[in-house]
């Protein structure tokens, strides 16, 4: 199984069907958190919403297109890191992530963030990642900040959400500029 130790605390690893009430645990306890930015959020409205979904991110990951994992601090599910889409030919991907509301403020995003890229540009040898965020979600604007991404642009209401558009930042890293900045 797929799995990433970050720190002593913080562990990465694919979600399993088996694991579908503690992720819809995790999503159901932080609805009005995460709903703002995420439109997926009301439609999983019970464990077994996420059993083809599951099912699709272990067919990815088999695929080697990308994953969709599970971030556990001390044990305990608390968000989600992904790698969409793996562009091969132009050896790019983009990331995006989640986080329970209580554990915000712990440096866990920019940590898994952080080794994965390491992973991405040292391991697989891919050239550029991309991060795209909601432009009024500070806080997810701040993980690609702080890593030393360059903001690339606005996709203006690059995003249905609910009853609204919402625009996009986005963000990109080159494995040059990781070099860099490592």
């Amino acid at each position: 199984m797929f799995s990433f130790k970050i720190d002593q605390k913080i562990t990465v690893e694919l979600i399993q069907q088996h694991q579908k009430e503690e992720l819809f645990e995790l999503v159901d306890s932080n609805r009005q958190h995460l709903r703002p930015w995420l439109l997926w959020v009301d439609k999983r409205k019970t464990p077994d919403d996420f059993e083809p979904i599951i099912k699709m991110w272990i067919h990815n990951y088999a695929e080697n297109n990308g994953f969709d994992a599970g971030i556990r601090y001390d044990g305990k599910l608390i968000g989600m890191v992904c790698l969409h889409f793996i562009d091969w030919k132009n050896s790019s991907t983009s990331i995006g992530y989640f986080l329970a509301e209580n554990m915000q403020g712990k440096g866990i995003i920019t940590k898994t963030v952080c080794v994965l890229l390491k992973y991405l540009f040292e391991e697989i040898n891919l050239n550029r990642v991309e991060i795209q965020c909601a432009v009024n979600n500070e806080k997810s604007r701040t993980i690609p900040e702080k890593l030393g991404f360059q903001k690339e642009g606005i996709k203006r209401q690059g995003q249905w959400l609910y009853d609204h558009f919402e625009d996009l930042v986005t963000y990109s890293l080159l494995k040059s500029d990781w070099k860099k900045f490592k």
